[in-house]
């Protein structure tokens, strides 16, 4: 027989509930914090508008060779 006190096998405690909802909180509270750094960097004059806006204008020419440089870079290290 069941009763309330009863812990079934993969039922969750209430202790891991409230776990989880705080791991849940955190992560949306870290989203939350990223995406108001993305924003606040993509204001004119900020590095992520100049790092945009390079790239818009860059020709692609010049794209293929700083890519193939990092490349290169990278497979020294």
């Amino acid at each position: 027989m069941i009763d309330d006190t009863t812990v079934l096998p993969g039922d969750p405690s209430p202790e891991s509930k409230s776990t989880v909802a705080e791991v849940a909180d955190a992560v949306k509270g870290a989203a939350h914090t990223i995406g108001d750094a993305i924003a606040t960097g993509r204001k004119p004059g900020m590095p992520l508008s100049i790092l945009s806006n390079v790239a818009r204008e860059a020709p692609l020419g010049s794209l293929l060779i700083a890519f193939l440089l990092g490349m290169a870079f990278a497979r020294r290290r």
